[in-house]
């Protein structure tokens, strides 16, 4: 969900800003991992593939992404891009025959040098096994005659590419880690496995007996979105190619980072632009674990909070080269906080009071009954001015960060500038201006101040939060033709004011009304022992 949501935010920020985009996610359904997984359960490999995907369409649309397509390592499309890559790299003399022999972890997929490893001690069986020092999961040794591809042949230009494109990779920390790993531990990928040991997947293209190995298979989808093979030469992009970004978890870093330009340098196809490699949610500084039950369950968690809630909390709070704990307190703390008492506050602070009139303060201004950013050294006046000086920044601001693929700083810096306009209206005091005569004008600059920074936090906000930042925009009556990021600059729409529809008392964020926050478990489900008392108030939650 994490990684869906950051890819979401990106790709709505780029169509606010009036451009294409195109978001693709979906799942990886080959490999030794799924075929064991399906035996367990007592299914053939595709049923099992076939209920676990409609688990991640259904989580996809439950967390309102906006993809273009949903892609399954099955989709026939995609099986034959893959074995046309293969042929390619076949012809091209890169892939040969060898017997392989190695530690193998059926989890990650991948084999491991001894470098990477460590004997490591089961804490609820006490069996002593050999694992990854890098995923912490078990490895198992493995003799077997398969596929090689010469991916040291490549070596020299990763290198080559890695020293000219120094910020490829986000953050870059992780640059030096892909570095090292092809300087130091760089081998000729095995990159198929033995039918008797893996018959789910894709064949190996004149060689029945062989089954491809799924981090080729799985990562070609990127490319097969894009038309791939069928494209025109020098027309790749039509279709997409190459990404501006793909959005991973800093586990898979190796695949994406030394894996896939490999094989696309090895067949002169573009690269990806650049790598967003974000980092982990944990439970109380632990990985999460389903052995250890210590994960959460997304649709509880919706259920619970809301979706633009949790898709505020994951991109508000979620580390891109930090690990970020998970915790549904601090979900409330940050709800309370920046949603409740500061968003919503705001919002009822301009549009609630009938002292005064947001459409009136538009107005004044559209009329030129006011000069907002005319100075005139009076103390109320001028704090608006420096104010709506401020807040003329804050688009280009945000711009940068997600230019920088920071998601979480650009939506802090619009909590931000929504914390600072409470301040500006709190030391504006219009309840008390407006008891004096002839206060009208000052009142409305203060409005309108505020109201713009409402209405430009909203247009900002659409990306991170599509049903709230919606919301918000009807209540203050802003148009659906001037939501774009081009008007998210001061004074630029003297149209709105009028809300289109109302929220009542409680406004688009109201207080929370659930279970005291003790009696969730950690999953974000309900306890069903707990003995805690259920609350019965919102003063009491």
């Amino acid at each position: 969900m994490y990684s869906m949501v950051l890819a979401d935010v990106l790709k709505r920020w780029q169509t606010l800003k009036g451009n294409q985009a195109i978001l693709c996610t979906g799942t990886d359904e080959h490999g030794t991992k799924v075929q064991r997984a399906a035996i367990s359960n007592d299914m053939d490999p595709k049923q099992f593939c076939d209920l676990n995907s409609a688990k991640f369409q259904e989580l996809a649309a439950a967390c309102l992404i906006d993809y273009d397509r949903f892609i399954r390592t099955t989709d026939q499309d995609h099986v034959e891009a893959v074995k046309h890559f293969w042929l390619l790299l076949k012809e091209k003399g890169l892939i040969y025959e060898a017997k392989h022999e190695g530690w193998y972890c059926v989890s990650d997929e991948c084999f491991y040098p001894e470098s990477q490893l460590e004997k490591r001690q089961d804490p609820f069986t006490g069996e002593v096994y050999v694992a990854s020092t890098e995923s912490g999961n078990k490895v198992e040794w493995i003799e077997e005659k398969n596929y090689h591809f010469r991916m040291t042949a490549l070596k020299d230009q990763l290198l080559d590419f890695y020293k000219n494109n120094p910020d490829w990779i986000v953050p870059h920390t992780r640059m030096n880690q892909v570095v090292d790993w092809v300087t130091n531990n760089l081998e000729d990928l095995s990159i198929s496995r033995p039918v008797s040991r893996l018959s789910w997947g894709i064949r190996v293209p004149d060689d029945e007996s062989q089954t491809i190995y799924v981090w080729v298979d799985a990562l070609i989808n990127y490319i097969t979105k894009a038309g791939y093979p069928y494209w025109p030469p020098g027309q790749e992009h039509v279709g997409g190619w190459p990404a501006d970004v793909h959005v991973i978890g800093k586990d898979i870093l190796r695949f994406h980072c030394i894996y896939w330009p490999a094989l696309l340098l090895a067949l002169d196809l573009p690269l990806p632009k650049r790598i967003l490699s974000h980092a982990h949610w944990t439970m109380e500084k632990k990985k999460m674990s389903k052995s250890i039950g210590n994960v959460v369950n997304p649709f509880y968690a919706m259920e619970r909070f809301g979706i633009d809630t949790m898709r505020f909390y994951l991109v508000h709070n979620g580390g891109i080269a930090n690990d970020a704990d998970y915790s549904n307190g601090w979900i409330t703390v940050e709800y309370k906080k920046h949603l409740q008492n500061g968003v919503g506050n705001l919002s009822a602070r301009v549009t609630r009071p009938k002292q005064w009139s947001l459409r009136r303060a538009v107005q004044s201004y559209t009329d030129g009954n006011m000069s907002p950013l005319q100075t005139n050294g009076e103390r109320i006046n001028d704090s608006c001015l420096e104010h709506l000086s401020l807040l003329d920044k804050l688009a280009s601001a945000v711009d940068n960060e997600m230019l920088q693929l920071n998601p979480s700083h650009a939506l802090q810096k619009i909590t931000g500038l929504i914390g600072q306009t409470n301040a500006f209206i709190s030391n504006a005091e219009p309840w008390v201006v407006v008891k004096k005569p002839d206060s009208e004008a000052l009142v409305d600059r203060i409005i309108l101040a505020a109201g713009e920074s409402l209405r430009i936090a909203g247009i900002l906000l659409q990306p991170f939060m599509p049903d709230k930042a919606a919301q918000l925009l009807d209540l203050l009556g802003v148009e659906n033709d001037k939501r774009t990021f081009s008007h998210a600059k001061v004074l630029s729409d003297g149209t709105y004011g009028t809300a289109f529809r109302t929220f009542g008392k409680e406004g688009i964020f109201p207080p929370p009304v659930v279970d005291d926050i003790e009696d969730m478990g950690p999953d974000g489900g309900k306890k069903h022992s707990s003995g805690k008392k259920k609350a019965t108030s919102r003063k009491d939650w």
